[in-house]
């Protein structure tokens, strides 16, 4: 296969996949819902799709992923949804933005953060990791060229523009003047930080002593282990006990700085892999679907159907993992000329 029709291949399935993690592995539908696909992929497989290009074209990593991906979430939650501000989200009198109010901005500080951990790293974040896995050789290439992302964000204002009209349609809730202009400026500032950060280098030797150069390069976890890392802090984060309110914030604020962190300084060592990459995602996707048994669905719906729903999903996100697993082996197989280097996250 050619790489023109690979990349294209590649484009089509992130482009599928992003709204499969987002809604249906996280358990919000079961799979007799399936009509909602037609405006979600746009929404969420439009904007990881953008997401992507925008970093892969300006020979950027994860850290503009990552920030591209907190501007998706503020965009989703603030504008589409308004769910950062609607004291009663999506009709489910759940009242989750009374935990760790903050009067002065009108949100709830736990599901404020909540949101900006589950767009950016498993709606925008596992997505792409998974799309990069299946697609090892293209891993860091862009898939698609001008026209390919004209569309893809022709797709993205489309799925906003539905979803939107929908949300306004069955909520009279609407957020005030102020808290819309704020969302709008963070949404540019955390677009303009994904683009000025330093690009991330895995060359280091033209900025070391000769003596560090020849030592032995610092080692980084299995990949397994890493997978499973990600895997247990994606738990503690869909985990945290809401009615700690504050302390919720600051266990979910704790979880991140570890995450972070730990990514950093492993993704920095010479022996991180692509395959260490790809185990992150497949950790978060498989913890969504462990986690979507411990919910039911927002949709009226039986619990044998739900049941259901969640263990198909859940063997499809395996089966998407040990294709993925598979493809980046034999990549790493390959000649270093041949293969797509890991790249810091």
């Amino acid at each position: 296969m050619s790489y023109p029709q690979r990349s294209i291949l590649a484009a089509l399935t992130l482009f599928f996949l992003a709204p499969f993690v987002a809604e249906y592995l996280l358990g919000d539908f079961p799979v007799t819902f399936f009509w909602p696909y037609i405006v979600l992929a746009p929404l969420y497989g439009g904007g990881a799709l953008l997401i992507r290009e925008l970093a892969r074209r300006s020979h950027r990593g994860w850290p503009t992923i990552l920030l591209l991906g907190v501007a998706y979430a503020i965009i989703e939650e603030a504008f589409t949804t308004q769910s950062l501000f609607n004291p009663d989200i999506f009709s489910l009198h759940a009242h989750l933005l009374s935990h760790g109010w903050i009067p002065a901005l009108g949100i709830g500080a736990w599901w404020t953060l909540f949101m900006l951990n589950v767009h950016p790293f498993w709606s925008i974040g596992v997505s792409i990791a998974l799309a990069e896995g299946l697609f090892p050789s293209r891993a860091r290439a862009p898939w698609l060229g001008n026209v390919g992302v004209s569309v893809a964000a022709v797709l993205f204002a489309i799925g906003i523009y539905y979803n939107t009209a929908y949300s306004l349609r069955h909520d009279p809730f609407r957020a005030s003047t102020a808290q819309f202009i704020v969302s709008a400026l963070l949404v540019v500032v955390f677009a303009a930080a994904a683009f000025l950060i330093p690009r991330a280098s895995r060359d280091k030797s033209a900025t070391l002593p000769a003596s560090a150069v020849t030592r032995e390069p610092l080692p980084a976890p299995p990949a397994l282990i890493t997978g499973v890392a990600a895997f247990l802090l994606g738990a503690a984060v869909m985990l945290s006990p809401i009615l700690w309110n504050w302390g919720a914030v600051v266990l979910i604020l704790g979880v991140d700085l570890v995450f972070l962190i730990g990514l950093w300084l492993f993704s920095h060592r010479s022996a991180w892999t692509p395959l260490h990459t790809l185990s992150v995602g497949a950790g978060g996707a498989l913890l969504y679907g462990a986690h979507a048994f411990m919910q039911g669905p927002v949709v009226p719906c039986p619990k044998s159907i739900a049941l259901a729903s969640h263990a198909l999903f859940l063997v499809l996100a395996i089966a998407v993992v040990a294709i993925a697993v598979s493809r980046t082996l034999s990549a790493q197989l390959l000649s270093p000329q041949e293969q797509s280097p890991a790249q810091p996250l």
